[in-house]
């Protein structure tokens, strides 16, 4: 049985969760033993339309696909823009209190090549200027200050067509004398890196693929992320990688990943969240996780999910950095109705009093369909009720397919086929983008991109 203490969205932590949802049961959720192998590729007789790629119409009464539907190479649909201004990426920013507790807010790509933010702007995250103690947040997206022609955006952190990294908020910029040091930056400032492809930051974590195909990493190193074990922070320092192709995309928390092109996807860090087996507590060497060919990657410090091949997967460990949670650590299959292409979460977030407030997901279909499920205490499910979700279920109200999704405690958004950002849920620091303050939506609503 399952009990919720249903209190204010600020006052999350009032939230104890004490039983999880069927989705995350070892038979068919996120929750695994260490040695459970991944389920095998589904013979090619298996795979139904819906497997290809197909929709499911849920009104026709159609069939869902089986469990065997899934092991299908499927990319997300196209952007077409339909009328500007239109994104072609969409992103979340963290807070200077916590990357998982703090304010909610959100960044998109545009298609002129400048970022806009909007939401919480404790940290400085939105990147617009205002002096110290104006830094109130936003329900309107407005263009990142001097940011331009930006190619790769990752949290607060954007690489433009020249290679060079710049990045705003909160986290460790490498911007003082003191190389390990956090600091605030309410505009962009450029990270002393070489010239880089892609780049993934978090509160204490930063790290680049740089053009001549090396890795480089910088900040907390006690859990092997910076490539070596250390209880002293680290500069810019390369992570060997083993041969392969170029690393195309990166993602940090309690564990890094690296996403090579062919979506092999190495990791080091904490045992718990590497996604694969290892003799080592804290792992510092660069192996493949146990999921091949990984198209999407989202790490939510001590919780993570991936989609690869029409399938979702997620592991981590519930309470971070516990020693005797390994219940999960290994990638578990998730139960999603069609083949998904994108794949976000949230971690678990746990306080001194011992409350919870769990995680949740949202992911996106082969056919452009959202599906959401887990903590809804802000509609943030897309279900147009706040009451728990415990399996996927289809967010209604979306005026387009959708191509990706992003999700914070309290709110979710897609990117749509359009080039639109429609989001739901919480509305507290403006991070629905409608600009209205407070509230809630149930049902999808469009931001005002700039």
């Amino acid at each position: 049985m399952r009990f919720t203490r249903r209190v204010r969205d600020m006052d999350f932590a009032k939230v104890l969760i004490l039983a999880l949802p069927s989705s995350l049961a070892v038979a068919a959720g996120c929750s695994s033993s260490n040695d459970a192998p991944l389920p095998p590729p589904a013979p090619p007789e298996l795979v139904d339309a819906a497997a290809e790629g197909g929709a499911v119409d849920d009104d026709a009464g159609a069939s869902p696909p089986t469990r065997d539907a899934g092991f299908v190479d499927v990319d997300p649909l196209p952007i077409e823009c339909t009328a500007p201004p239109c994104a072609r990426a969409l992103v979340t920013t963290f807070s200077s209190a916590a990357v998982t507790t703090g304010g909610q807010g959100f960044c998109a790509l545009l298609d002129d090549g400048t970022v806009a933010c909007w939401g919480d702007n404790s940290a400085g995250q939105l990147g617009r200027g205002e002096p110290a103690g104006t830094l109130s947040g936003s329900s309107v997206p407005r263009r990142v200050a001097g940011l331009g022609r930006v190619v790769d955006l990752e949290h607060t952190c954007a690489v433009d067509e020249d290679g060079a990294t710049w990045c705003w908020g909160t986290s460790r910029f490498l911007q003082d004398a003191d190389v390990w040091k956090r600091t605030t930056q309410r505009i962009p400032v450029r990270i002393p890196v070489p010239p880089a492809d892609t780049v993934a930051i978090s509160l204490d974590l930063g790290c680049v693929g740089t053009r001549d195909g090396r890795i480089l990493c910088w900040g907390g190193g006690s859990s092997g992320q910076v490539g070596a074990l250390s209880e002293d922070e680290r500069g810019p320092t390369e992570i060997p990688m083993p041969p392969g192709p170029r690393v195309r995309k990166i993602a940090v928390g309690y564990s890094s990943f690296f996403t090579r092109e062919d979506g092999t996807t190495l990791s080091v860090g904490l045992s718990q969240t590497l996604g694969r087996v290892s003799s080592h507590h804290l792992d510092p060497t660069p192996a493949p996780i146990a999921v091949e060919r990984v198209q999407s990657l989202d790490v939510a410090m001590s919780n993570v999910c991936a989609a690869a091949r029409g399938r979702g997967y997620c592991w981590g460990s519930q309470l971070p950095r516990s020693l005797d949670n390994y219940s999960r650590s290994y990638p578990s299959g998730l139960v999603i109705p069609e083949p998904i292409v994108d794949i976000a979460t949230t971690p678990t977030v746990s306080f001194d009093d011992g409350v919870t407030v769990p995680y949740r997901w949202c992911a996106v279909a082969a056919s452009g369909a959202v599906y959401c499920w887990g903590y809804n205490e802000s509609g943030q499910a897309g279900t147009g009720t706040k009451e728990y979700v415990n399996d996927a279920a289809r967010v209604a109200g979306l005026p387009a397919p959708a191509v990706s999704v992003k999700i914070t405690r309290s709110t979710s958004c897609a990117l749509l086929t359009t080039g639109k950002v429609h989001c739901w849920g919480s509305n507290y620091d403006g991070q629905l983008g409608n600009g209205r303050n407070r509230g809630v939506a149930l049902v999808p609503e469009e931001v005002l991109l700039p």
